[in-house]
């Protein structure tokens, strides 16, 4: 069983390090391949106006895992991978271990989610994964999950490719509630850029702010009310599953302008 794994905290961090460990003790063919720095919040981005450089890194993982260091996103990591570097396909495409949480409408900015969005696009069912804390160091229970996770997935296959968003609480193992398959909730940010200047009397900016959460998401039409935000969820120390797709078509909107007489006056 073959496994594929990116990040967007860069080939260095220890949550990438514990997950591939992980898995390749687990008994599972591990390929990683992440950027050589940390390139969080770059979304789906691609690198197009400069060449990607790639070497093999050694003595950081396990012996058994096979690493490469890429100067690209993560996006960028995940194609190069499946182009330049394995022979075949893997089975699975795994994102993290984030360092921090990548809840409701973080996903759009997230590296980690796009990294393992890349997959889902080319076929793959594919998994982001992250711990719920900037802080806590400890990795070890999210990986252990990943395996579980995997290991439910090959024994209980998607009819199709898709792509699971997993949060995991940042408390002991013992604490935490479950898991819950949940819907994307909403997450947003009071946004401030902070003046400065530099040595040279230059001012610059830094992008800072304080989140706020919005948990009366309302409820997609085509979902049971039951179904928590992953932003609920989280809060009550569930581990969180969340499926997301690529397809950003918003249905509602299309039946709403459908219904509309002043698109004839567009046509005519």
């Amino acid at each position: 069983m073959k496994l594929l794994i990116s990040n967007d905290d860069g080939i260095f961090a220890l949550g990438v390090r514990t997950l591939a460990n992980t898995l390749a003790q687990a008994g599972y063919d591990v390929t990683v391949v992440c950027p050589d720095r940390e390139r969080s919040a770059t979304g789906h981005g691609l690198t197009l106006h400069q060449p990607i450089r790639a070497f093999i890194v050694d003595s950081i993982f396990d012996s058994r895992v096979k690493a490469w260091s890429c100067s690209g996103t993560p996006a960028d990591c995940v194609k190069f991978a499946l182009s330049a570097v394995l022979d075949t396909p893997p089975d699975f495409v795994i994102a993290g271990i984030n360092h921090g949480s990548n809840l409701g409408t973080d996903v759009l900015y997230s590296g980690t989610v796009s990294a393992a969005m890349e997959g889902s696009i080319e076929g793959i069912t594919s998994i982001a994964i992250s711990l719920v804390s900037y802080t806590l160091n400890e990795f070890q229970p999210a990986a252990d999950f990943a395996r579980s996770l995997v290991t439910q997935l090959v024994e209980n296959p998607f009819p199709r490719a898709t792509l699971l968003n997993v949060n995991v609480p940042a408390v002991k193992p013992e604490a935490i509630a479950g898991v819950m398959i949940t819907r994307q909730g909403l997450r947003r940010y009071i946004e401030q850029f902070q003046k400065r200047e530099d040595p040279r009397g230059k001012s610059y900016y830094w992008l800072a702010g304080e989140a706020i959460e919005e948990l009366d998401q309302p409820v997609d039409g085509n979902l049971p009310h039951h179904f928590l935000t992953d932003v609920q969820a989280i809060k009550e120390n569930y581990i969180t599953i969340c499926p997301l797709q690529y397809n950003l078509t918003d249905s509602l909107a299309i039946k709403h302008l459908d219904a509309q007489d002043w698109l004839k006056e567009l046509n005519s």
